[in-house]
């Protein structure tokens, strides 16, 4: 029972259960521990009928009572059938205790029960307690605040709650310099300038909301990015970088294309003509062939600026009109007035000369393109013309000499047409190893497409194992770090070889029990065999004998009397058997009643007994209590 023993406190410590490093035993184990191994337990089975559930025993004995019968009621619903109540847990007995904590255990999931099996640290025991008060307190419904009962305090108190608002955040790791050259410029910036993340944000409580989301972000583009690669990036037959550069030139191209088409079919704009769609080098050199010298758009320094803007006719007229002396506050601000309204008359109607131009120049554009496409077809037209002329010209100066032209053109037709003849010839012997040649390549290129189709589903799956050999290496690295954080703590004179040879020695020791119950066994029904081999003999004795001396018993006195003898000592060895009989039975009996003694000793019954005085005194100076306050109420 004490390999039992460990291998539940085992599984107790993985579920989360504080059990101490001195308890080693089932038997050791306290009222308090009892139930925090089962609430455990009960928690990671079903969370929703263990998050309303205490882990702990209360101080007054009417809520213990309580505690026990729905621990009891718990563990019935959950599957258990033995007999349960109030006092497997307040008055515990070893072996109620052992099959109920037998019971949760194999209950618990395959997930729970594979952990069990490894070692865990104590990051990983606080993990799957804080998954499991989530999950306990997801698995309660919410109630609005005033609905709330002081039961629900605990679970849904109300706290201060903040908006889901979301500000973007740059981040170190998110960031990704275009090459090498700035590699150390980044790394600077981030180091010197880049404020850190409670900085960048407006408000303290979109933080949290705020990593979530960029976190959500980041994992959502590497998954359609692995995706992506995964489907169209391998059929391309490029490298990522080139992947990415041509998804990008495309991408640029559409926008392009969008853009253009937008302006293509915009309407007219507010200001008299639609917009231009050149490139700005394109317009600004538009503006200084076409625009006034005045209203050029030429790039100047602050101070020409300044000049142009203070010395305007109207600010001339204001300035001239100012006194000598010091202004005075209120004629700054009418010369601010007017110089502004000045301005934005310029540029009112800087933005009217803009508009116009682009009028002007989408116009131009359009009759050009037609122009153009006028030009092209006249030059088409030309060159068809030519030819015709050509030929007409050659015709008519054939016609002076007609009969001996024909002739020769007969002649030259024949010649072509032999010529043709002769050609196809040629055209059949080249053709037909050309033809052999196609066919062959195309059957290689067929094979060739073959193989890149398997070669590419066997990269498509390298990657599925390469990605599986990776979650299983990340698995396996944090459980070596388990198992190092547990060697460490384990103490350092135990060896392998010792609890190899314990185990071996425990294998060896239920290889022999099972020869000596095979052996016992077999010696008991051999002796079964044997007594009822003779107790047959016994009686085919008797009955013969019987039937031979009652023959002779008729006849003479002396052997009635030897009859009489046999049956007399026929009927005192069959009370001699049921005597042994008896004895037998009366000893298992007594080997029973011992086990039983010994089992009521394990109980603790004498314990219980004082206990439940103890509590029961309790219970009767609480009732006390109670009542002497209804009194006084």
């Amino acid at each position: 029972m004490e390999e039992v023993d460990k291998i539940l406190i085992h599984a107790l410590r993985q579920v989360g259960t504080e059990v101490g490093e001195d308890v080693g035993t089932v038997r050791e184990f306290s009222s308090e521990l009892i139930v925090e191994a089962v609430v455990r337990c009960v928690r990671v089975i079903d969370p929703g009928l263990g998050g309303a559930l205490p882990a702990s025993l209360p101080h007054g004995m009417s809520a213990r009572f309580r505690v026990g019968m729905s621990l009891a009621q718990a563990c019935q619903d959950i599957g258990y059938k033995g007999e349960i109540g109030y006092q497997t847990f307040l008055y515990s007995s070893e072996p109620e205790i052992r099959s109920l904590l037998m019971f949760l255990v194999e209950k618990l999931p395959r997930e729970s029960a594979e952990a069990s099996d490894q070692p865990a640290g104590k990051l990983v025991v606080l993990q799957r307690a804080i998954a499991a008060a989530i999950k306990a307190q997801l698995a309660v419904p919410w109630l609005p605040p005033n609905c709330r009962l002081p039961l629900h305090c605990e679970t849904q108190s109300v706290g201060a709650s903040h908006s889901f608002h979301v500000q973007p955040l740059s981040l170190p790791h998110c960031t990704k310099a275009p090459g090498r050259k700035h590699l150390k410029e980044v790394k600077q910036y981030h180091r010197d300038v880049l404020p850190p993340v409670t900085s960048q944000l407006s408000s303290h409580g979109s933080t949290l909301a705020s990593l979530l989301e960029q976190h959500s972000a980041e994992l959502s583009a590497a998954q359609e990015w692995d995706n992506e690669w995964n489907s169209q990036g391998l059929l391309s037959r490029l490298t990522p970088q080139e992947y990415r550069s041509r998804k990008l030139n495309r991408l640029h191209k559409r926008i392009e294309e969008q853009l253009r088409s937008a302006a293509m079919s915009s309407p007219q704009s507010a200001f008299g003509g639609p917009r231009s769609t050149s490139d700005l080098s394109e317009l600004l050199q538009t503006f200084r062939g076409s625009a006034p010298s005045d209203h050029v758009l030429t790039k100047g320094t602050h101070f020409t600026h300044t000049q142009k803007f203070t010395f305007t006719p109207e600010a001339a007229a204001v300035t001239s009109s100012a006194p000598a002396g010091r202004p005075s506050e209120g004629d700054v601000q009418l010369r601010q007035q007017d110089e502004l309204s000045s301005l934005q008359h310029q540029f009112q109607q800087l933005c009217s000369d803009v508009d116009q131009l682009a009028a002007d120049m989408k116009h131009m554009s359009v009759t050009n393109t037609q122009v153009m496409d006028e030009l092209k077809q006249k030059e088409f037209g030309k060159t068809e013309k030519d030819e015709k002329m050509q030929v007409k010209k050659k015709t008519i100066d054939l016609l002076p000499d007609a009969d001996s032209n024909l002739l020769k053109l007969q002649a030259l037709v024949e010649a072509s047409a032999k010529r043709v003849v002769h050609l196809a010839a040629q055209w059949e012997k080249h053709r037909a190893p050309l033809i052999d040649e196609h066919r062959r390549l195309k059957e290689i290129c067929s094979s060739q497409d073959l193989e890149s189709s398997r070669k590419l589903s066997e990269i498509k799956s390298l990657h599925d194992k390469i990605r599986v050999s990776t979650e299983e290496s990340k698995k396996k690295e944090e459980t070596y770090k388990q198992l190092v954080t547990e060697l460490e703590n384990l103490p350092q004179d135990a060896s392998r070889s010792a609890y190899t040879q314990r185990i071996l020695e425990i294998v060896s020791n239920i290889k022999k029990q099972k020869e000596e119950i095979t052996k016992i066994l077999s010696d008991t029904k051999g002796l079964q065999k044997e007594i009822n081999s003779l107790t047959g003999k016994l009686d085919r004795t008797f009955a013969v004998t019987d039937e031979l001396v009652f023959k002779d018993a008729k006849k003479d006195e002396s052997v009635r009397k030897s009859y009489k003898y046999l049956a007399a000592l026929h009927e005192n060895c069959n009370q001699l058997i049921q005597t042994i009989e008896d004895t037998g039975t009366i000893l298992r009996e007594i080997r029973d009643l011992e086990e039983q003694i010994e089992t009521e000793n394990g109980n603790k019954t004498v314990s219980n007994l004082e206990r439940i005085l103890d509590d029961y005194k309790a219970i009767r100076q609480e009732n006390s209590a109670l009542a002497a306050k209804v009194r006084e109420g």
